[in-house]
């Protein structure tokens, strides 16, 4: 794609400091899975007062054109509102970007490069854990947009050779899973529940041993709890190491004063 015209946001403002600890999220694709990232990275957080928990801007810019219908052709590219959003985030101070958007990751390069800042990609995170999960060789189901599928954004990331892969039909594409997937963008949860559990009963019946959820609407309504069989949730995966990035950025703590004598 070639879309990197945009200067760095680097030359365009103040930059963040070398020291950031500040996790920058570009949201808003959409609102509800970019709220399901912030609770996931709460969760993956161990504090037990607020000043424990790791500092996040969240830009949710619910505006960015479709990035399936951009893939497809048949609209605007996602990539300048993406910018936008990431300039705000990295002029106000985040050390670090992700995305908790899959298809979004479309564009991941271009826009790591107009920014250069540093980027988590959701894709590795969640091959990372599916690995960690099955182990290599394993069976693998995958739920995500046709963009994502169509354009190999998980079976054509490096480590994916260690895995084999089972898809959806497109018959099961066109029927549960992207239907699926527009109900909870539309917060018809129950309806999405329904045709993506539909898709995933199909792929372990084909025998697959675990379940990517490889788009960041689906896990909204198919949790480990509500599968039949064992997930990857990719934005468990983001935010876990988001988490981890922003707290291994933190000063040791002081030394504790030596004691008095008595």
């Amino acid at each position: 794609m070639n879309e990197t015209s945009a200067r760095p946001v680097r030359a365009a403002g103040a930059p963040a400091p070398a020291s950031s600890d500040i996790v920058g999220v570009l949201g808003g694709m959409g609102p509800l899975a970019s709220l399901d990232f912030m609770r996931k990275m709460l969760d993956a957080t161990p504090a037990q007062q607020d000043q424990d928990h790791v500092p996040v801007l969240l830009s949710s810019i619910p505006q960015v054109p479709d990035r399936t219908q951009a893939f497809r052709g048949e609209g605007h590219s996602p990539l300048p509102a993406m910018l936008a959003s990431a300039r705000r985030l990295a002029e106000a101070g985040a050390g670090l970007l992700v995305m908790p958007c899959n298809t979004a990751h479309l564009w991941y390069e271009p826009l790591q490069q107009a920014l250069g800042l540093p980027m988590l990609h959701l894709v590795d995170a969640a091959l990372e854990d599916a690995l960690a999960l099955a182990g290599p060789g394993a069976r693998i189901g995958l739920l995500a947009t046709d963009a994502t599928m169509a354009s190999g954004l998980y079976l054509n990331r490096p480590t994916s050779a260690r895995l084999q892969w089972l898809l959806p039909t497109a018959t099961e594409m066109l029927d549960w899973v992207m239907p699926g997937i527009a109900a909870v963008k539309a917060g018809h949860l129950a309806e999405g529940e329904a045709l993506l559990g539909r898709a995933a009963a199909a792929l372990a019946q084909r025998g697959a041993a675990a379940l990517v959820l490889g788009c960041t609407e689906i896990p909204l309504v198919l949790d480990a709890g509500r599968a039949p069989l064992p997930v990857v949730d990719a934005t468990a995966a983001l935010a876990r190491r988001a988490v981890d990035w922003s707290l291994s950025r933190r000063p040791a703590p002081a030394p504790s004063p030596p004691a008095a004598p008595q």
